[in-house]
């Protein structure tokens, strides 16, 4: 098997500048540095990372914390993370916490004892142990999707990223108002989570812009889940007067959705008027198509990975959060006719002091 040696032999430089290289402690001359990359290629040498993380106190390895990785969003979530982060040198070790607080902590503790530089987490709705965790052990972190609200008019204490979700939301209230429906019901989401508030806000924006009255009674929790999404809609239905419109704020509670309209007979969009927070691969094979909020899931993923990178690199750096712009999918659910698709950018109109509540 080649070794360091080998490699600085045929490169004609020596063992130090093959380290260089390989664990960018030092800048190398771009023709040095190629010639040792092709040393290596033809040598085939592989580098001994347990070796290297003992010299550079860094394993080039990420530790990624997300729920429900089954979800189609986080799915596409980790295939952002994963493709950036091999591509800029890293492996990926991941975990599921299952939305519960108590094991999100326990994932958490082990990722960081695996010494991986740095974490992304998708944080459950109660995260005090983690921040907690975190801040004792002072962990590069960039928390995904689901944002820690900070006391007060404080700067994050951690980097963020997420897509925007109150201005879509209300996005998608304004198009039912437009289309002549005054009773527009939400199902939300889990309680505690960011996602779920915002999404709320730009619920009620969105009746307020329309002039449109806000009735507690047509917004239901669906827990972010099908079985809860379907036990919503079905709470929903079961008013004296229902809503003529549903939005339903993620994709797996759009499923529950769709099942408890089929339980009480009920067309979409004939009998009831169908939008959702989340696209995913199937909306448009429905009958009638999904209109639907589009998130940019792999690039929030890839986002999340340079912002690490940048924070592992400057460590002193203040935090910060970045929101990326969803985009409207303009289908036939609504009750709008069939036409070619429509996307357009939902960009967030107001400016805001870190993550909201």
């Amino acid at each position: 098997m080649p070794t360091m040696a080998d490699v600085a032999r045929s490169a004609g430089v020596s063992v130090a500048t093959v380290s260089h290289v390989l664990n960018g402690t030092r800048p190398v001359l771009p023709g040095t540095r190629q010639a040792v990359l092709d040393a290596i290629d033809e040598l085939g040498y592989t580098p001994n990372t347990l070796a290297r993380s003992l010299v550079t106190s860094r394993t080039r390895s990420i530790g990624l914390a997300v729920s429900a990785i089954s979800n189609p969003y986080f799915t596409e979530i980790l295939q952002g993370v994963e493709s950036t982060a091999l591509e800029h040198g890293y492996s990926l070790l991941i975990a599921d916490p299952h939305d519960d607080p108590q094991h999100e902590r326990k994932v958490v503790q082990l990722l960081h004892e695996r010494r991986v530089d740095g974490l992304i987490v998708a944080p459950s709705a109660d995260p005090r142990e983690l921040v907690t965790y975190l801040h004792r052990h002072n962990v590069p972190t960039v928390l995904l999707d689901r944002l820690v609200d900070q006391p007060g008019n404080s700067a994050p204490r951690f980097d963020q990223v997420c897509a925007e979700s109150a201005e879509p939301v209300a996005r998608l209230v304004s198009h039912l108002a437009g289309l002549g429906h005054r009773r527009i019901g939400l199902v939300a989401g889990r309680r505690g989570l960011s996602t779920t508030s915002e999404r709320i806000t730009g619920y009620r924006h969105g009746l307020a812009a329309a002039g449109l009255p806000y009735d507690e009674r047509l917004l239901v929790h669906g827990d972010s889940e099908s079985a809860g999404g379907e036990q919503a809609t079905a709470t929903l239905l079961s008013l004296a007067v229902r809503p003529t419109a549903l939005v339903t704020a993620n994709n797996a509670m759009t499923i529950g959705a769709l099942r408890a309209l089929r339980e009480h007979g009920l067309s979409v969009p004939d009998d009831i008027a169908l939008c959702c927070f989340d696209d995913f691969a199937w909306a448009d094979l429905f009958s009638p198509r999904l209109t639907a909020i589009a998130q940019p899931s792999r690039d929030v993923g890839a986002q999340a990975v340079r912002v690490l990178l940048e924070r592992l690199t400057a460590p002193d750096r203040p935090p910060r959060t970045v929101r990326l712009p969803c985009t409207f999918v303009h289908r036939t659910s609504c009750g709008c006719p069939e036409q070619s698709e429509k996307f357009d950018k939902v960009e967030h109109r107001t400016a805001q002091k870190g993550p909201v509540s």
